[in-house]
């Protein structure tokens, strides 16, 4: 598998490379290589579980939440019954949409 380029409005936005070729540019940019595997999977946490209650605070409907975040509103909806563990990406950009330093900050 080599690399593969995900575009966003016709730009590329990330490029995902195998974890061999990911652990030698840690390597090579003079940092330490992840020891963990990336498919360990984390439990949802407390703040993932209470997102409806901050977006409806906050005012939010789903498909603005969604729209601004860049994902589909049953995608959003999946991740507030907890049917779905959103990935970083989709974390952060929740995180700051809603106004959070960070995810970890509202759990």
């Amino acid at each position: 598998m080599g690399t593969q380029i995900i575009m966003r409005d016709g730009e590329p936005e990330y490029a995902v490379i195998p974890w061999a070729d990911y652990q030698a540019l840690l390597e090579q940019a003079g940092r330490t290589p992840v020891i963990e595997s990336p498919d360990e999977r984390r439990p949802v946490r407390p703040a993932l579980a209470a997102l409806r209650a901050l977006r409806e605070e906050q005012g939010h409907s789903v498909q603005a939440l969604a729209r601004v975040v860049g994902i589909s509103p049953s995608y959003l909806d999946m991740i507030e019954r907890g049917e779905r563990e959103p990935n970083d990406a989709i974390k952060r950009a929740l995180a700051h949409a809603l106004g959070l330093d960070g995810w970890e900050a509202g759990a």
